[in-house]
């Protein structure tokens, strides 16, 4: 017998989580599957703005009780070590994926979601419900389906999303370090081919995450080599590398990552975080945008449940979509024009003499890639 759930969420990282956090809080019956356990480190730049805070006090989600890092500073440097340095307008902080999806997990199950530990091998829209198979031999039926499952996996093809047949040249690696550092910045240092984030999560612990094109990786095939011959030929890296003690016997990696234009629904999928667009890491907000995905949807979704469910679907729908592209259309597009120029040696250096002429312009292209506080 298929076992029912009003709402199916394929995914528990910050989006899928707060999806469910928030629809259980409101009375709506959800069911989240994911097919990891945790805590587990994930790829990821581990900085958020502080524009989700109204939003977590909401949903009574006690980011102090995780002991973040406070950040107000940004530094970016060019492939030969020039620095522009810049406030952050709303400021941020820093938590590990490690800690904080584990907390949102243990706060969903208090909210009363069924959390699930399974795989999701199918999702078949027809006659109005979902029905979706899972790897453990599960068999669910829902009205609505959220996935939430990140940036790529075997169910866009299943989907047939368009982008997930195509080849992305993208690899990125994560570790942690124990190093000396300036907890209260976020730094983004470039390199031939990418750029690496540096940025304090809890307890001391230096976050370096970047993103490097595969053409630049291949001829070395070792991140170790890589990171010697590429990544410390900027200075400020090679000063990082050499006083840091990685915590990690090895990094993690992904590649293929795509940030090729998404739909936010899919065959009648409703799509978060970054499997419904993924802004480029440079812009160091990608979690912000996770979060406001899932408080977008799960209002409109709240309000059709408290009505009865008499809103068609295509309705909800459209409405989904048209809140998501005025919340991050404007934001994605900024993100791949300053990817554009920061891949560009010669186009780095003239940036750098820009805002270093003219100081004032670097916090207002911080903020093309912010948003404002998410009041609830």
């Amino acid at each position: 017998m298929d076992t029912y759930s009003h709402i199916i969420i394929i995914g528990g990282g910050l989006a899928g989580l707060t999806n469910a956090i928030h629809l259980a809080k409101a009375g709506v019956p959800v069911t989240l599957i994911e097919m990891n356990t945790y805590p587990k480190h994930k790829v990821c730049g581990e900085y958020i703005s502080n524009e989700v805070l109204p939003y977590f006090d909401f949903l009574d989600i006690d980011i102090d009780a995780l002991q973040p890092t406070r950040i107000s500073k940004f530094n970016i440097t060019t492939q030969k070590g020039k620095c522009i340095q810049s406030t952050l307008p709303l400021g941020g902080f820093g938590v590990s994926r490690y800690v904080l999806d584990h907390y949102l997990w243990k706060k969903a199950a208090v909210a009363g979601v069924q959390l699930l530990c399974d795989q999701v091998t199918d999702v078949h829209y027809h006659n109005n419900s979902f029905r979706i198979k899972t790897a453990g031999n599960r068999v669910l039926t829902s009205d609505y389906v959220i996935g939430a499952y990140g940036k790529r996996t075997q169910l866009d093809k299943t989907l047939q999303r368009s982008f997930s047949y195509r080849k992305s040249p993208w690899l990125a690696v994560k570790a942690h370090y124990k190093t000396d550092f300036d907890s209260n910045t976020v730094s983004l240092h470039n390199f031939e081919g990418g750029y690496c984030g540096l940025s304090m999560v809890e307890n001391n612990v230096v976050n370096a995450c970047y993103l490097a094109t595969y053409d630049s990786f291949k001829k070395y095939k070792d991140l170790g080599i890589f990171q010697k011959e590429v990544l410390c030929k900027n200075p400020h890296l090679n000063t990082f590398f050499k006083s840091a003690e990685s915590l990690f016997n090895t990094p993690i990696t992904i590649s293929q990552i795509n940030f090729d234009k998404k739909k936010p629904v899919e065959d009648h999928v409703f799509m978060t975080g970054d499997a419904a667009g993924l802004i480029h890491p440079l812009c160091g907000n990608g979690m912000a945008m996770a979060i406001q995905s899932a408080q977008i949807l799960s209002e409109l979704l709240i309000k059709n449940y408290d009505q009865g469910l008499i809103t068609p679907r295509k309705v909800i729908e459209i409405d989904y979509t048209k809140q998501w592209n005025k919340a991050f259309s404007k934001r994605l597009y900024a993100g791949r024009a300053l990817q554009k120029i920061l891949l560009n040696g010669r186009l780095q250096e003239l940036s750098y003499t820009i805002a270093n002429t003219i100081p004032a312009i670097v916090p207002k292209i911080i903020k093309q890639t912010h948003g404002e506080p998410l009041i609830c």
